[in-house]
């Protein structure tokens, strides 16, 4: 059995071959196991993925750290200057009005038209200006602007007449505006989000004090020399500045993110963005609460001086003050507030203190708490100056969420609709006389109302909440 066992595997063997069949000894040639490690090759898993390379990625901010914080500090103060460029050019040239009326001998209407000759110019310069430098880049508008800037400026102190004056003011605010429009557009384009509304409220520090510094600065300058000492002064600030952004303001927005066109494509570009609801509710509600701020600046004088009888001092103490009440407010909502609470629920809350605070001076200036003293009038003041640290730089932060490619186009529409809806209101709380405080809370409870209602109608916030919040989460992250 033994043998016959033995021979009959061999006979099926050697008949495999004689057959022609598909050879068995080709077989173990297919499936060559030796083939199987090169294949797979193990050790070539590891060198895929390359985890030496993600420490060189983080490795960026180790050593020059400290150098990039340097840089960013002077980001913000190059910043907070270019958008303090209204405030130095209004509020530093208001001490000398009636010396410029004595001098150039015109009547104080004319020189009142120095006035809104540079705002309108700012408002107008930041629709051109704007789009120009999402086509362009930021710095050669930038750079150009604040050439011209510095040239109407020093033109404004050689002024022969009051007419003249009108005219350099008016190209000087239209040069100006490429600081405030542009400013924003780098925030934008550095920053996203939550991270920008914190900037925003940095920018309050340079900022929020220029309204109290100017002033006084212009008044120590005429202690020394004439108006036109005043315009020589802005020259050199104007000079300094440019200085700065030419050294050490990089170009925020490369060449892959411009588009091309002309003014068709940046009215396209202007459409679009008012198309959006979210956008346009923030600008109105952005724009309306700044008429509010505009009201309080154009009567605060005469409701403070002439119907409480304060000091000249003791208003410019008092306004003092709020200011510093908008700064602080401002900190606190980059510091405390923005990153843990949603910025629509912040602007939300903001606005209704607004209306509480002007509610509060419309009771008082109609006499429904019997007389009151300035204490309360003051108190109710700096209440609603300090919510404005909240309203203006988180509908900035919101609109400008809206829109990346287009940030210069519509930084410029936030700017000019707030200077605009500002001056129709300014005048309003005047229309009574001066000798009533009425028309000044009128105009901001309705102001403030209306922002209010554009901000809950088109922004929608309660369906924002719920993204804001985890867009917050991830900054934390």
């Amino acid at each position: 059995m033994s043998e016959g066992g033995a021979s009959a595997p061999h006979a099926r063997r050697t008949a495999v071959p004689e057959t022609g069949a598909a050879a068995l000894p080709e077989v173990p040639q297919v499936s060559e196991v030796p083939e199987v490690p090169e294949v797979s090759e193990v050790p070539e898993v590891p060198e895929v993925p390359e985890v030496p390379e993600v420490p060189e990625v983080r490795e960026v901010p180790g050593p020059p750290a400290p150098v990039s914080r340097r840089a960013g500090l002077l980001v913000v103060l190059i910043l907070g200057g270019l958008t303090a460029t209204p405030p130095l050019a209004m509020d530093m040239y208001l001490p000398s009005l009636p010396e410029v009326t004595r001098t150039l001998h015109a009547p104080a209407a004319t020189v009142q038209l120095t006035l809104t000759a540079c705002l309108v110019g700012m408002a107008l310069g930041q629709l051109v200006i704007g789009p120009m430098s999402d086509r362009l880049g930021r710095r050669r508008p930038l750079l150009t602007g604040l050439a011209v800037y510095v040239l109407a400026t020093a033109l404004c102190a050689f002024a022969p007449d009051a007419e003249v004056l009108v005219a350099f003011r008016l190209l000087q605010g239209l040069a100006g505006a490429a600081g405030i429009v542009i400013a924003r557009a780098v925030v934008r384009d550095l920053y996203d989000g939550v991270a920008m509304a914190r900037f925003f409220s940095t920018l309050m520090l340079v900022s929020g004090a220029a309204p109290v510094v100017a002033p006084l600065i212009g008044g120590q300058i005429l202690r020394v020399t004439d108006w036109r000492g005043v315009f020589v002064v802005l020259t050199a600030v104007g000079v300094l500045l440019g200085t700065l952004v030419w050294a050490r303001l990089p170009e925020t927005l490369p060449p892959a993110g411009r588009h091309g066109g002309g003014a068709g494509e940046a009215l396209g570009s202007m459409r679009a963005l008012l198309a959006d609801r979210a956008f346009t509710g923030y600008l109105l509600a952005g724009g309306f609460a700044f008429a509010a701020l505009f009201a309080y600046i154009s009567a605060s004088p005469f409701v403070i001086q002439e119907i409480y009888g304060a000091s000249p001092q003791t208003f410019s103490l008092l306004f003092g003050l709020n200011s510093v009440g908008l700064v602080v407010v401002g900190q606190i909502n980059g510091k405390v507030l923005v990153g843990r609470v949603p910025l629509d629920r912040v602007l939300g809350a903001g606005l209704a203190v607004v209306i509480v605070a002007a509610a509060a001076l419309l009771l008082m200036a109609t006499g429904a708490f019997g007389t009151v003293g300035l204490a309360p009038v003051a108190a109710a003041l700096f209440v609603l100056m300090s919510a404005m640290g909240v309203t203006l730089p988180n509908t900035q932060a919101l609109a400008l969420t809206r829109t990346r490619r287009h940030a210069g186009t519509a930084s410029a529409l936030l700017g000019t609709s707030s200077f605009l809806i500002g001056a129709v209101a300014s005048p309003l709380v005047g229309i009574a006389g001066e000798r009533t405080a009425v028309p000044m809370a009128v105009v901001q409870l309705v102001a403030a109302l209306v922002a209010l209602a554009c901000f809950m109608i088109m922004c929608r916030p309660w369906k924002a909440s719920a993204g804001a919040s985890a867009g917050a989460e991830g900054v934390r992250n």
